[in-house]
């Protein structure tokens, strides 16, 4: 018992330190959905010219989800006429181009986390445009999109389908202070924490577990951290594989990357790590759903391949530039709460949580929060809701 209180000390110690950060980066994600109707996404992701592809991750960082929920908008997106490329784009920058995963690599585990994200998702973006171009006929594309077509339910369709966007004239600054605007942004905030919540749990208790259970011993022979540069070739090789095994996807695989870290994985495999939520087993599952099994193949080939790619340059880069880490004091081993800088942030970001909170339930959230798991094209406009 003693083993399991620990283990759960620190993950609570973890949940405390990024709950603001949570807050924050959800609160700025609803506010952009509130103001870009999904429709407008759809008309920006007509081909896959590098400018297209660069638009549809920044559309895709600004709208930032769950990965579950992340590869059913970009299933949606496709069906309703997105590039295919344009599509796995978007969704590469929903889950790994984020501002809360940001914030939250830098509390975790630095600065350096933080601008290997924003460097190395538009790099695994170009590998995977790249890719496609060799290994995505339009044969294969088409065949996707009649299996996208039979609208095979995957998960969190209902949140995927549901346009939340706020109709209407004036600027976005007037609609986003509107009745309507104040509850569309409650709705997508509740929103999006219930789509990630499962995952966040199930990562930071991982987190905790090897944390607390498994000596820093293994993981430096597993990563070969006396050996720096068969640790450097290594590193995105199994980082990867370490995420397919660990079941956890998007944010919640940030405290488990913060241990590995600290247990002697490359910098570049950190990167490789975090960006593999997209290929997690349920999600490859998902895949094959949407599109079938062979573009399930080549998606996880391209985009494991992109993965690996991505930590390798991301190391070679920042090794050039001297911005690697050289100490390994990723924040994962202090229990315990402080009064400090992150309680007071907590204290002021779980108010704006619970009056968002209330706003949703007070606008009939509940019965559309029901609706979130169910089948593709199942969501609401949000103009057709009460406000």
């Amino acid at each position: 018992m003693r083993a399991v209180g620990h283990a759960l000390g620190l993950a609570g110690a973890m949940t405390w330190e990024i709950l603001w950060a949570l807050v924050l980066g959800f609160f700025l994600s609803a506010v952009v959905q509130a103001l870009v109707r999904k429709s407008t996404v759809v008309r920006l992701l007509g081909d896959d010219r590098p400018r297209t592809l660069a638009v549809a991750a920044g559309l895709g960082a600004a709208s930032s989800s769950c990965s579950y929920a992340a590869v059913a908008l970009a299933r949606s997106l496709f069906r309703k006429g997105a590039n295919f490329t344009a599509a796995m784009a978007f969704e590469i920058g929903s889950t790994n181009l984020v501002v809360e995963l940001g914030i939250i690599l830098a509390l975790l585990l630095g600065w350096q986390f933080t601008v290997a994200e924003f460097v190395g998702g538009p790099i695994m973006i170009v590998f995977v445009a790249l890719l496609f171009r060799v290994f995505v006929r339009s044969r294969l594309v088409e065949a996707a999109r009649e299996q996208a077509e039979r609208g095979v339910a995957g998960a969190m369709e209902g949140h995927a389908g549901m346009d939340m966007a706020i109709a209407g004239e004036g600027s976005f600054r007037r609609r986003l202070v509107s009745g309507r605007g104040f509850t569309a942004v409650a709705h997508v905030f509740v929103m999006e924490w219930a789509a990630i919540l499962r995952d966040l749990v199930v990562g930071l208790l991982i987190a905790g577990a090897i944390g607390a259970w498994m000596p820093d011993a293994f993981w430096q022979r597993f990563f070969l951290e006396g050996h720096s540069v068969l640790s450097a070739v290594w590193g995105p090789i199994v980082g990867p594989a370490v995420a397919i095994a660990a079941f956890v996807c998007s944010i919640g695989n940030v405290p488990l990357a913060a241990v590995l870290w600290n247990g002697g994985i490359s910098f570049g495999g950190v990167v490789a790590f975090v960006f593999a939520d997209l290929l997690i087993l349920p999600i490859l599952n998902i895949y094959r759903k949407y599109y079938g099994v062979r573009m399930t193949l080549v998606l996880f080939g391209t985009f494991y391949v992109a993965m690996v790619g991505a930590g390798y340059l991301v190391e070679i880069l920042f090794g050039v530039a001297r911005l690697t880490p050289t100490e390994r004091d990723a924040m994962v081993m202090t229990e315990g709460i402080r009064w400090n800088y992150t309680t007071w942030l907590n204290i002021v970001f779980l108010v704006l949580a619970a009056v968002l909170v209330a706003r949703f339930v007070r606008t009939g959230g509940i019965p559309m929060l029901r609706m979130m798991g169910g089948a593709p094209g199942s969501g609401h406009d949000h103009g057709e809701m009460e406000m």
